[in-house]
């Protein structure tokens, strides 16, 4: 039977595959495909970990103090049961033989499917138990873990997989672990909590694959290898379509195709209006390796390199100074003489850091992590941590044009402690003989107050840009992450415009480079809107830059802006931006 699963649309187009599940606690677990002639190693490496974990459970039993309560030693008996239950294993083997899954995949997959069984049991002691299948689960994956793996697969080579393409599902996918899936062999995600631009959406969009967030109970309702639509552009998640409607969306698929490779060819034509004006069109990344899409999307640059994921999944080790130079060096060598903007170190939120220092253990528990030490507050508690990061940046420098960008600037004195510390990193290459470059020091607009207070600002700074994500959500009291208030998260808002128009009017007077990076700066709806505000320097993921190109090719500045005023007053802006443009926007 279909059913239909209604979230937020949050990366464009249609995915059709078959549903992988996966929880949460499981997400970073490694995913690949194992070639046929491999699967009896696989299987060897899956029993080994098991009698590693066989060995553990019944060394704890043995060691166990003659005072322990009885119930500890019946729970470790259940645990090596299930360990040893030939059809646990025939099952998780079958993931392997069949499907062609790694070990850990297997574990992972099998997991699910015996979890979703308990939770429907009648009696609640059985469904209880559910918890000892993933107790067990863990300790597999852990032994797993230890384990040498068998080297993986190219995410394109799978002829030995079958045809079927995969989607994810999960209750939530942090941001770090859905870089992990970037070239993976998953043609779309599926999350049950999100909001449109939390940073999970946002990487997303940056893999161009369709993916639909907030959509609540999908990860209950939606078995393992259940056919799945994910329809990117209503929200719609639809669970074993009829054969009809599978064939309307492979239509939509095919019609979707013939579309980009239509705005292809514009990738390298100079974007420039009707009325002559040049718009520069840049790329956000997450990784220097996303350099080369870039390249390849068009870009003119890169007009945000989110450094935190460099930070990010790594057992609680941050990056040395040493690895943070060589992946921007990368980028910057990757990106041929064109500019790269590298933000520093954006953590908090919904990003956080798997490592907490003494500082941030008082405040694990902040009731309002949006609120608190993040982005450059961060930084600017973690002095050596920063100087490391600046001395890297200034170092890639030597390779090519590099301008260094402060997210989360509110205060004056963070802009001179910023410099400060600048200045300081200078130095001390100096001293060391080590080459660098000049390198412009920016600020992202996202705080209201950096927006109301800019002429302060930007006596401190050479250029500025905005973060529209951010900037709504504090504008609006907004949490973009929780998708039960997605529905108040507005980019028409009057004043989010107002205060957009007002900053990049500002930034034009005072001769300062202003440009956009948030999701405005890659959604069509807003392409002309922000060309009307007088905003030439767009930023996005490299697979937008087609369709922002193709509008701002067909438009004309000049006859945009006598439309702007009555739009800016209007408490409806965008009916009244649609009506002013004579509906076609």
């Amino acid at each position: 039977m279909s059913i239909q699963v209604f979230g937020l649309p949050v990366s464009r187009g249609v995915a059709i595959g078959r549903a992988v599940l996966v929880a949460s606690s499981r997400v970073d677990v490694a995913h690949y495909f194992v070639e046929p002639e491999r699967a009896d190693a696989e299987i060897a490496r899956l029993r080994q970990a098991r009698d590693v974990v066989a060995n553990e459970l019944t060394t704890l039993k043995r060691e166990l103090p003659p005072d322990a309560p009885g119930e500890l030693a019946a729970l470790l008996d259940v645990h090596l049961m299930l360990l040893h239950d030939e059809t646990l294993a025939d099952a998780t083997k079958h993931w392997i033989q069949d499907r062609h899954y790694n070990a850990e995949w297997a574990v992972s997959a099998q997991t699910e499917v015996l979890a979703r069984q308990f939770d429907e049991m009648e009696d609640e002691y059985l469904r209880e138990r559910k918890a000892d299948i993933e107790q067990v689960a863990e300790r597999l994956l852990g032994a797993l873990a230890k384990a040498q793996p068998l080297m993986p697969l190219s995410g394109t080579a799978r002829d030995f997989a079958g045809e079927d393409p995969l989607v994810l599902v999960a209750n939530d996918i942090a941001p770090a672990d859905m870089l992990q899936f970037k070239g993976s062999v998953f043609t779309g995600f599926v999350t049950d909590v999100g909001g449109r631009t939390s940073h999970t959406a946002i990487v997303a969009r940056s893999m161009d694959i369709p993916a639909v967030v907030g959509a609540r109970e999908a990860s209950r309702i939606v078995r393992q290898d259940d056919w799945l639509i994910i329809d990117g552009d209503a929200g719609v998640v639809v669970v074993n379509p009829s054969p009809i409607v599978l064939e309307e969306y492979r239509f939509r698929q095919r019609q979707s195709a013939l579309e980009r490779a239509r705005l292809d060819r514009l990738r390298h034509m100079p974007s420039v209006t009707l009325d002559g004006e040049a718009v520069e069109l840049l790329a956000n990344i997450e990784l220097p390796g996303d350099a080369a899409a870039a390249l390849a999307a068009g870009a003119v640059g890169v007009g945000l390199f989110r450094s935190e994921f460099l930070f990010m999944n790594r057992n609680g080790e941050l990056p040395d100074e040493d690895e943070q130079f060589e992946a921007y060096r990368s980028a910057v060598e990757g990106m041929h003489g064109m500019p790269v903007t590298i933000r520093t170190v954006d953590i908090g939120a919904d990003k956080p850091l798997d490592r907490l220092t003494v500082h941030e253990l008082r405040h694990e528990h902040a009731l309002n992590p949006a609120l608190g030490l993040r982005a450059i507050r961060w930084s600017l508690s973690e002095p050596a941590m920063f100087r490391q990061q600046i001395r890297a940046i200034l170092r890639a420098s030597a390779y090519g044009k590099v301008r260094m960008l402060v997210p989360m600037v509110a205060h004056t004195g963070e802009a001179r402690a910023t410099l400060e510390a600048v200045a300081r990193a200078k130095q001390q290459l100096t001293e060391a003989g080590v080459p660098f470059n000049d390198v412009e020091i920016g600020a992202m607009v996202e705080i209201p107050a950096a927006a109301v207070s800019l002429p302060h600002l930007l006596r401190y700074f050479d250029f500025v840009s905005i973060g529209t994500n951010d900037l709504i959500q504090y504008t609006l009291a907004i949490d973009r992450a929780d998708e039960s208030v997605a529905h108040l998260y507005d980019p028409w808002h009057p004043a989010v415009l107002r205060l957009i128009s007002d900053v990049i009017a500002t930034a034009n007077a005072a001769g300062k480079h202003v440009s956009v990076c948030g999701e405005m700066a890659g959604d069509v709806a807003f392409a002309e809107l922000l060309l009307a505000m007088g905003l030439r320097s767009y930023s996005m993921h490299p697979a937008q830059l087609s369709s922002i190109k193709q509008r701002i090719l067909r438009a004309d500045g000049a006859r945009l802006a006598l439309a702007l005023p009555t739009t800016l007053s209007s408490d409806d802006p965008a009916s009244e931006w649609r009506r002013a443009l004579g509906g076609t926007n």
